[in-house]
């Protein structure tokens, strides 16, 4: 098992989905007005030669991340 740290950040930006990154592994929460995350669907993507998707996801999140503020621990509820 690794022993890397998970790194949270908060951020104000309007939230269209949630993306949690695996190294080569996405899995978006696509989310649905009106239904909670839950109810909504979730797209799992690899990182593939050519392909454009998983990059294009990335370049959002990197856009939020970079502009995201560390979270303490003492910030976790």
């Amino acid at each position: 098992m690794d022993d890397e740290p998970v790194i949270a950040r908060m951020h104000s930006c309007t939230l269209y989905n949630s993306i949690y990154r695996f190294d080569n592994e996405l899995l978006v929460n696509i989310h649905t007005f009106g239904l909670p995350a839950t109810r909504s669907p979730v797209l799992h993507l690899h990182r593939i030669a050519g392909g454009r998707l998983f990059n294009q996801y990335m370049e959002s999140y990197d856009q939020v991340w970079d502009s995201a503020e560390p979270l303490s621990p003492q910030g976790v509820a």
